[in-house]
Formats: C-alpha cells, structure tokens, sequence
C-alpha cells in the first residue's frame, strides 16, 4: 500500500508541476522564484541592468504590490532574510506597529477598514535594504520604474489572481472605501488575461520615485493617508508615519539539520515554530522520512502538530528579548520532551485567515534574499484613499481583543505576531536553499515539511514544490489530494484522536490548494542553481 500512494502522488506531481521551462542554470547566473511573472520579469531586468539580489528584491516588491494586489502593497509589511555569499544570513524585521491612538478596549466591531490597519513598513525596509546592501549601480526611481509600468500600462491577469478576485468580488464591490481602485474602469473584476491597470497606484509610485521613501512617511504621500484615515475614522496620524522606527537588523533564528544550517525568521514572526517542527522530525533518520511512505506520513503529521500546539500553549510572548526563550525552545531536548508528552491533539477552534506573498533571488555573485510581504488579509481592509490607490492591511486584527492581560493583547505601539518565516539553509558556509510560503499558519507548515523534503529526499525543488502536502493543528489534519492517502492511514489518524479535514477551497489548481501555501524556493543542485514556483499560484521561475 505504502507504494501505490507513492505513485499515485508521484504521477499526480508530474502531472501538476509548473510548465516552466530551464528551471536550472549556471552557478554564475541569477535566478528568482516569484508569485506573479511580471514582478519575476522586474527583478530579472534589474539583475539584467547590474543590480544584485537586493536591487532585484525591491523592484519585485513594488511590482507585486501592483500585480498580485490581493496579497501585497505599499500599505503592508515585509520580512526579509538576506545572506551575502559566504555570509550568513541577517534578519531585517520589517514587522508594522500598531497606531499610537489604538484603544486597548478595542472590540470586534471597532476593527473595520481603515481602524484594521497598522502602520505599513513595506517603503521603509524597501529603502533600507536598497540603501544599505544594495549595489549601488541603480536609483531607487530604476527600482521602481517596472512597478510603475505595470501599473500605467496594465498587465493581464492569471487564472489563481482572477480566482482570488471572484472569491472577493462582493467584498470589493460592497467596500465604500475605493477598493475599486483594484478593480477594471466599469467596476466589474478583471477575467483571466483582462488587462488591469491602475493609474492612481501609478502616480502614487511615481511620486515615491522622485520624493524617495520619505515621502510616505512625512510628506505629500503621508499627509493624504492621514487625511484618508481622518476621514474615515482610522487610528494612524501623522506622528506615527514620522515617527515610524528604522528596521531592526536581528540575527536569525537557527539550528543544525543533519548537517545543514536552517535559518528562519525570529518573534514577531514564526521561524521558531518551523525550526522546532524539524528538530521533532531530526529524531528519525532521513530513511525514515522518504516521502510517501507511512512513516514519514505519521511522523510528520505529529510534528506539524506538536508543534503549532506548542505556539499556542507556550508562545514566546516578548517579541523583542525572545533569545533566552528561542535557545530553549529550540534545543533538542525540548524536542525530545514534546515528543515524549505527545499532546499533539488538543482541540479548539481554528482561524485560519491571512494571506501573503513570497519570493526568493539570488544572483550572479550568490547573494541570496527571501522576502516575505503582506497586506494580511486577501485584499486587506478592502479600502484605500481616494487619492493613492494602494489597499491598508489588516494586521490589527490579529491582536488579541477583551484580554488585556493577553502578552498579544491590543494596544499602542505593539507588534502584531506573525507566522511569516523566510528561510534560509546553508550547508558548509555556503548558501544552498532559499525558501518561503504564503498561508498564515499553513506558512509554517509547509516551509518545514518542504525543507525537510530538500535535504532528506533525492527529490528537486520543483518536484517538491508541486507535492501534495499536510498541515496539522489543533487536533485537526488538513490533507491535500485526501483520495490518494490509504485508508488505513486516515482510519488510524482518527484513532489515535486526530479529526480529518480536506479544505475545498474555490481557488484550487486541479487536485493542489492554495490553502497549503505557495512556496517560491531556490536551491543549489548538483552545483547549480534550480527553482521552484508553486503551482497552486500564478508564480514562475526565470534565469538570467
């Protein structure tokens, strides 16, 4: 039995894998795995011009705020992880913070558009890194220019885009607050290959390009997101854009996996919570962990459970002296005891919103950068200013309302806890896996099950990518492509207290649901660099 479902995941991972061709190339040249082929065609021209890892991660930011305007944008954060070659990698947390106006006994209905946004900190950490890893070979106005374009001159919408777009539609077209500055001229959702063009955005990009960054921040940009936000209730004023903190560089997170160091993103984020799902897998030998045996099926399944029960029940709560709490936690011993307890099925109720963006690049000289950005919630707060064109995130929602005392409870000046988790693997000193996920928690679920499968499965990138995969919390396993798993697999699940979930989800390609994420990764193979882009998305991989 164990291997008819390998075949049958096998077969059915040929059949979904993404079409894009020369997914490897030379050691020397640059790759990047994006979520949208036009945002992937910016950075390829950016490297194309001189620039390096950096100069392309910012020319593809703005253009998935444009592109993928479901996912991204000026008004959202982003999460970096960058290793210069041979370096290791540094944290730029570019985590957003809530407005210093915000109630503490804020409640539900309080949180609705504009009052549902932190203050963004995309255009900060966009200028940041340019400024201080870029090549300097490149304006910040030639890393913004592909953004503009595609924004004055439309580009055509994918399927996954649209299929987002027809989930939202009501939301979009019910919002009074100018969501239809995402929307086609007659106010309708653009189809599969209408091209969608968005003139205010363009403008607002264009003043960026020439005032710089600062702009947003204190002047022409900032003041309309205040009067935007005056006049409709919202908490951010113009203190918090002036005043709105530099990004913090950190060092990241990480552990030892057979070899191999795995980096991820530390608190506010969720790197922890990866990192520990592969330390409760490091005490199976990799030949035990061969994808779609039964062993690696239960052990697995158990992991992902164990730990996200774990974030739960013992979150680490402070979101800035978090390293004496991080080496605990990440030890393995700490493992060893979870696996021990086996608590990996307490129930409770499950959230399961959120949505993001990822994409990773590397170039010629094998600088490597993992970015992971959002505006939260598909389409965030569905509302933006009449006069800029770009939609507010949502991330005061994922506070914690009615409990004061809650250490992610709302309140002012607070970082909103995230489950992004941009990694990095090296092996030797040197950069061979850059990895990163969309998904709220399924972020971090399929971030560690994937990089588990990259080092202890003779599996590429891309075939990995396009896996069926499992995400397990809260006593509940979610399984894609569910026909294909034995049932005595599932039968056995139950057995031991797990409830079985197979999301529908009216955004699926075929038998793979975004619902599981949408993992954009390069990793060196056999010497050279090959990518990955997920094809439950609309995402590629191109090579210089």
């Amino acid at each position: 039995m164990k291997q008819i479902w390998l075949v049958l995941f096998l077969s059915g991972m040929w059949a979904c894998s993404s079409p894009t061709p020369n997914q490897s190339a030379e050691l020397k040249q640059g790759i990047v795995s994006v979520a949208s082929p036009e945002a992937a065609q910016a950075g390829m021209d950016i490297l194309a011009a001189g620039g390096n890892a950096i100069d392309a991660a910012v020319a593809i930011s703005f253009a998935l705020g444009v592109t993928e305007p479901a996912m991204s944008g000026l008004g959202g954060g982003s999460q970096v992880l960058f290793a210069a070659a041979g370096r290791s990698p540094i944290v730029i947390n570019g985590t957003t913070l809530s407005p210093a106006a915000t109630p503490v006994d804020a409640t539900k209905a309080d949180l609705k558009y504009h009052t549902r946004s932190t203050i963004p900190s995309t255009v900060k950490v966009m200028e940041y890194i340019w400024k201080k890893y870029g090549s300097g070979q490149l304006s910040w106005a030639e890393l913004l220019a592909p953004a503009i374009r595609y924004a004055e001159e439309g580009f055509e919408l994918g399927i996954f885009r649209h299929m987002v777009y027809k989930k939202y539609e009501s939301a979009l077209k019910d919002s009074p607050y100018y969501s239809s500055v995402v929307l086609m001229p007659d106010g309708n959702i653009p189809g599969p290959g209408d091209t969608l063009r968005q003139a205010l955005l363009g403008k607002t990009m264009r003043r960026l390009a020439e005032a710089g960054a600062e702009d947003f921040y204190s002047g022409e940009i900032a003041q309309k997101i205040v009067d935007d936000m005056q006049q409709n209730d919202g908490w951010i004023n113009l203190e918090d854009l002036q005043n709105f903190p530099e990004p913090k560089e950190l060092v990241p997170l990480n552990i030892d996996y057979r070899g191999y160091q795995v980096f991820s993103q530390p608190p506010p984020c969720g790197g922890w919570t990866a990192l520990l799902m592969l330390n409760l897998l490091q005490n199976s030998h990799a030949d035990q962990l061969q994808y779609g045996t039964e062993e690696r099926f239960f052990r697995l399944v158990d992991a992902l459970a164990l730990a996200h029960n774990d974030r739960k029940e013992s979150p680490i709560t402070d979101l800035v002296n978090y390293e004496a709490a991080a080496r605990k936690k990440l030890s393995i011993s700490y493992a060893q005891n979870l696996l021990a307890a086996s608590s990996s099925t307490g129930k409770s109720e499950q959230v399961e919103g959120g949505e993001t963006t990822h994409f990773s690049v590397v170039d010629r000289a094998g600088n490597a950068v993992a970015v992971t950005a959002s505006i939260n919630a598909y389409f965030g707060a569905k509302a933006a200013s009449p006069e800029l064109g770009f939609l507010y995130n949502t991330y005061m929602d994922d506070f914690f309302l009615g409990e004061p005392d809650h250490p992610f409870a709302i309140r002012p000046g607070a970082m909103a806890y995230s489950s992004m988790s941009p990694t990095i693997v090296q092996k030797d000193g040197q950069t061979v896996l850059v990895i990163g996920s969309p998904g709220s928690a399924r972020i971090i679920s399929a971030v560690a099950q994937l990089t588990q499968l990259w080092i202890d499965n003779e599996l590429s990138i891309e075939q990995i990518v396009a896996l069926p995969r499992l995400h397990s919390v809260n006593g509940r396993v979610y399984i894609e492509n569910m026909p294909s798993i034995p049932h005595e697999w599932i039968q056995k699940l139950r057995d031991r207290g797990y409830e079985i979930a197979y999301p529908t989800y009216d955004l699926m390609n075929g038998d793979l649901n975004p619902y599981f994420g949408g993992i954009h990764a390069i990793a060196k193979e056999n010497g050279i660099w090959a990518g990955g882009a997920d094809p439950r998305r609309d995402g590629v991989v191109m090579i210089e």
